[in-house]
């Protein structure tokens, strides 16, 4: 596979959007089914290309098909199926907002980042609010199902993390990034829940780790001696370091752990492309 495989007007399939999501069945046994609105993250940095949308001949990375599918409407289709009551692509680019189905929100892309994004996503949709990206290629409707039954109910934000073990059982060839705590590795599946408008001070932070992108050593002096010495010294678990995060920003923080390896793989990058058409079955 190479670039100008595809092209900027693929054919897709519009997502329909069903009125009667309440006989939609419970995705997970056991679990309780929540309402919920979901915001799906679209947007694109002023001046940069993404480069997976480049090597697949499209003009955004959410018009990149897979399975004959854009993955716009793959991951509309799988927070819908998930039982979210109303759903907002984040976005300022016109081929996304042209592709969404009716019944799908637009809402703008803030020029500051997609922390900004979330805030104003939040303030159009309500919550409790999911929130995804549209690069999230295979996601399920089983992972948010799960990840809304297992997020603890007294938690202002929770977000899912996958164990390096289910990670690499899943997708041995994926190049993940990881975080290591006390208790194992783990890295992020790009899907996050605020339950209430009282996660909305997590935003702050998040906006200053994105100032400070660049920068790393700025962002882990935002945790304090004492905790980045921990982390450091590897004497943090999972659970502890979001819990204390999430005091930093002002909220209660907590994760989940994904029980499928396959939800911390996105479309970051042309290798992960090459990566989620073979795990679909597709020829690279």
């Amino acid at each position: 596979m190479g670039a100008g495989r595809e092209h900027a007007h693929a054919p897709h399939r519009r997502v329909p959007w069903r009125a009667d999501l309440q006989d939609l069945p419970d995705l997970r046994e056991g679990a309780v089914t929540q309402s919920f609105k979901a915001l799906v993250l679209a947007g694109s940095r002023p001046g940069e290309i993404d480069s997976a949308a480049a090597y697949a001949g499209v003009s955004h990375k959410g018009l990149i098909t897979l399975e004959g599918r854009t993955l716009l409407d793959r991951v509309l289709d799988a927070v819908q199926t998930a039982g979210a009551e109303g759903i907002g692509v984040s976005t300022s680019d016109a081929a996304i907002v042209s592709a969404l189905p009716e019944g799908v929100a637009a809402i703008a892309a803030s020029t500051e980042g997609p922390s900004q994004s979330v805030r104003e996503g939040a303030q159009a949709l309500g919550f409790p609010l999911l929130i995804t990206t549209v690069d999230h290629a295979l996601l399920k409707p089983e992972w948010i199902t799960q990840f809304l039954a297992d997020a603890p109910a007294d938690a202002d934000v929770c977000l899912m993390l996958a164990p390096e073990a289910r990670v690499r059982a899943a997708a041995p060839d994926t190049k993940r990034t990881y975080l290591k705590f006390r208790d194992g590795r783990f890295s992020g599946c790009n899907l996050f829940l605020f339950r209430s408008a009282a996660a909305l001070p997590v935003i702050a932070l998040w906006r200053r780790v994105e100032q400070n992108r660049k920068q790393p050593w700025k962002i882990a002096a935002m945790l304090g001696p004492g905790l980045l010495v921990r982390y450091l010294l590897g004497l943090l678990t999972l659970d502890e370091a979001i819990a204390r995060l999430g005091l930093l920003a002002g909220v209660k923080a907590a994760a989940v752990r994904a029980q499928d390896g396959l939800a911390a793989v996105d479309v970051d990058k042309p290798a992960d492309l090459d990566l989620v058409r073979r795990i679909v079955g597709e020829t690279v």
